[in-house]
């Protein structure tokens, strides 16, 4: 019986972080802020805000975990690879615009983009392998993999903050696989 009580919490949690997650990209995508209130985002979650407090601490957290959970579903990290692994991600970051600029010129910037790191570098590693196979010792493919990862994600994080509006996932893709096809060495059309 203590295995079914578990079970129904766990599932009652995991609808409040999903319900908090979906009301954190709205209400800062729609305000065009992340300063909302917590308040806020627990009345648009249809929880109370010590549920936000319990699961979170505060709520930079939450809007980072928000931000990492969108990225992790939308983008499915693994399943594509290439050009159209890269063009999946600018799409992504053009579709929701608003919801990550409002982040990176808010007060959870550093964390965001420490996050959004951690979760792209692994994907990076294998982009590092594909572009230089063995001649890359051990310890250095990490390296390179955060390079790269860091590299990319100031690129988007400038195209998010410019001005140019609407975004173009096209153009940002082709000067990402520009680079990496000038770093590892490989003609244009080897991708």
């Amino acid at each position: 019986m203590g295995s079914t009580t578990t079970d129904g919490r766990e599932l009652r949690a995991e609808r409040s972080r999903a319900a908090l997650f979906a009301a954190a990209v709205r209400l800062v995508s729609t305000r065009g802020s992340a300063n909302v209130p917590v308040t806020d985002l627990a009345e648009a979650a249809g929880v109370s805000r010590q549920l936000v407090y319990l699961h979170f601490g505060e709520r930079d957290a939450l809007l980072v975990a928000a931000a990492t959970d969108l990225a992790r579903r939308e983008l499915r990290l693994g399943e594509r690879s290439g050009r159209a692994a890269v063009l999946a991600t600018a799409r992504h970051f053009a579709d929701h615009r608003a919801f990550y600029r409002a982040l990176l010129t808010g007060p959870c910037a550093f964390a965001l983009t420490t996050a959004l790191s951690d979760l792209l570098a692994p994907v990076n590693r294998h982009v590092v392998r594909e572009l230089f196979g063995d001649r890359v010792p051990e310890g250095t493919v990490d390296d390179l993999a955060v390079f790269l990862t860091g590299g990319a994600g100031a690129l988007i994080n400038a195209w998010l903050l410019g001005d140019e509006d609407p975004l173009d996932p096209e153009v940002l893709t082709d000067r990402l696989v520009r680079l990496l096809h000038t770093l590892g060495g490989l003609p244009e059309g080897d991708a």
